[in-house]
């Protein structure tokens, strides 16, 4: 038989007791409908009302040339707001990684081709934005399997010479004006033409990345 265990003596201490596993509460999920999201969603109803603007009064009338230029503005704003409050409140989702560069493109892609159509702006400088535009969105669709992209500074800084160079072309400024905008086009390009070929990189890196982890798996 067995001898039973003994007891530590009086003064004696006994060994510590096992600590118990703490417990870490799991995060809570961000909903995909928040602040930042309505934020995106509402770029995307302001573009038909900044198209009808546009065309209002046959493009040329100061007014609605004014209230088109308000509404791109505002709607550009909102670009800026929703990446802030997403990334200050810990909103950022998925969806409004996605939402928001689409957003953003359907914005710039309606000016541009508004100020086309219009003749103050030339087909080939849209042709080159949209092919851009649209190879990206096609490369984050391409690659969502694998992981989502997210936008670079570069791209951040693309846009916002996009917007400012539309900007100075919705005004209705005098022709001596015209430099301006001209020169901020052209930044425009500039970025429009890298950024593109640095998400075509990062899109194959992660691509491959993603082919070697699910064949190693």
């Amino acid at each position: 038989m067995s001898a039973a265990p003994s007891e530590p003596a009086e003064g004696e201490t006994g060994p510590p007791p096992s600590p118990r596993p703490v417990e870490l509460p799991e995060p809570t999920p961000v909903p995909t409908l928040n602040v930042a999201n309505l934020l995106t969603l509402s770029r995307l109803v302001l573009v038909p009302l900044f198209i009808a603007a546009l065309f209002a009064g046959d493009g040329t009338e100061t007014f609605w040339r004014a209230v088109a230029t308000a509404l791109f503005a505002v709607a550009s704003f909102t670009d800026q707001v929703d990446g802030w409050v997403a990334r200050k409140y810990g909103l950022i989702t998925d969806f409004g990684k996605i939402a928001d560069p689409i957003a953003d493109k359907a914005l710039i892609g309606a000016a541009l081709v508004g100020l086309s159509v219009l003749g103050e702006l030339g087909w080939w400088v849209t042709i080159v934005i949209a092919v851009r535009e649209i190879g990206v969105t096609l490369l984050r669709f391409w690659v969502i399997r694998h992981g989502v992209i997210p936008a670079s500074r570069g791209g951040k800084a693309k846009t916002m010479a996009q917007i400012a160079a539309i900007t100075v072309y919705l005004l209705p400024l005098p022709a001596s004006a015209d430099f301006v905008g001209w020169a901020l086009m052209g930044l425009a390009l500039v970025l429009t033409v890298v950024t593109g070929i640095d998400y075509l990189i990062r899109a194959l890196k992660l691509r491959a990345l993603g082919d070697r982890t699910g064949s190693t798996s």
